[in-house]
């Protein structure tokens, strides 16, 4: 077994490499020119590098080179701004279509591709929790990166339809120990530094992202081909992970709670505001409608047919706090 890892300088794809090597496994990694390796640490030096792009077709090709496994992370995860939508297609369902197409050419064994609770869509009406079996339909509160993972999935079933072996993980927000001032941990370093006036009302599915590697492996191993997996721990209202995170920080949690009306108000002023800096907007119109829902998840089929075991979000917010400390806890 030679494994390919996309993204792996990434959040995810760090921690599911390291976990790879620790079982032995030979891995190459597909990475940019400019990618960081603090996330790889040591296992930067026990991969191979190939330096490319997963939107430069030669590049995946000269990857995939005598490669028996792929575990596609690579992605582009940004919530909103005016080039956000076009950048993200571009990475994330272009890109998917790229590393289809060469484990097809190279006769890849298996693919796993990171998927995302975002690509089971929301809907506007109430609904008490989501599954693997929820279909996507139009909607407002469709986010740019969502409807990404979407068009990515349809790749893979496209590659599936031509004789690819791979399977989907859908993990829902992923939290951990991880780089300063990027993904979750802004929220940590928000909250501990006061600059986190009020929570919103709604509430989502956290996962650690140690766990979310971990999923990765067994969905490989024990994955049905073409099946979803949801990767998530517990549902939880915004209140209660701010809290959580705020204890084990040791600092005090937001008391104010952000209103619907408020934050779609804040994410209309920012978002103009956006056109004029041309930079990502903190809050867009269609996240302030996200994060005042409560959208629930069940991870019972990742469970029941992978064998997973996710830890308690309590616990990941030890490991955060500790991180920001001290070393990343693994």
């Amino acid at each position: 077994m030679k494994i390919l890892v996309t993204g792996a300088t990434g959040f995810v794809g760090s921690s599911l490499t390291r976990q790879l090597l620790a079982g032995g496994a030979e891995i190459r990694i597909l990475r940019r020119a400019t990618s960081k390796m603090d996330l790889l640490g040591e296992s930067a030096v026990n991969v191979e590098h190939v330096v490319g792009d997963v939107t430069d077709p030669a590049s995946v090709h000269a990857a995939m080179q005598n490669i028996t496994h792929v575990y596609h992370t690579a992605a582009a995860i940004i919530m909103g701004g005016p080039k956000s939508g076009r950048h993200q297609h571009h990475i994330n369902v272009y890109g998917t279509a790229c590393i289809v197409n060469a484990a097809l050419h190279a006769g890849v064994k298996r693919l796993v591709h990171t998927s995302s609770i975002a690509a089971l869509g929301r809907r506007e009406e109430p609904v008490m929790t989501q599954t693997e079996h929820s279909v996507w339909r139009d909607s407002r509160l469709h986010t740019p990166y969502a409807v990404s993972k979407h068009l990515a999935e349809l790749e893979i079933h496209r590659g599936i339809a031509e004789g690819l072996d791979a399977v989907m993980v859908n993990p829902s927000l992923i939290l951990g120990p991880g780089r300063p001032g990027e993904n979750t941990m802004m929220l940590a370093e928000r909250l501990r530094q006061g600059r986190m006036p009020a929570v919103p009302i709604g509430g989502t599915n956290v996962v650690d992202v140690e766990d979310v590697a971990t999923g990765h492996i067994k969905a490989m191993a024990r994955g049905r081909t073409g099946e979803r997996y949801i990767l998530g721990s517990e549902n939880l209202l915004w209140k209660e992970i701010m809290e959580t995170l705020a204890a084990a920080l040791g600092v005090a949690s937001p008391t104010r709670r952000l209103k619907p009306r408020l934050a779609l108000g804040l994410a209309t002023i920012l978002e103009a505001w956006s056109q004029v800096t041309r930079k990502t907007p903190e809050l867009t119109r269609t996240l302030a409608h996200n994060i005042s829902q409560v959208s629930r998840y069940s991870n019972s089929k990742a469970t029941q047919e992978l064998g997973c075991d996710f830890r308690p979000f309590a616990e990941t917010a030890q490991r955060i706090a500790l991180a920001m400390v001290g070393p990343v806890a693994t």
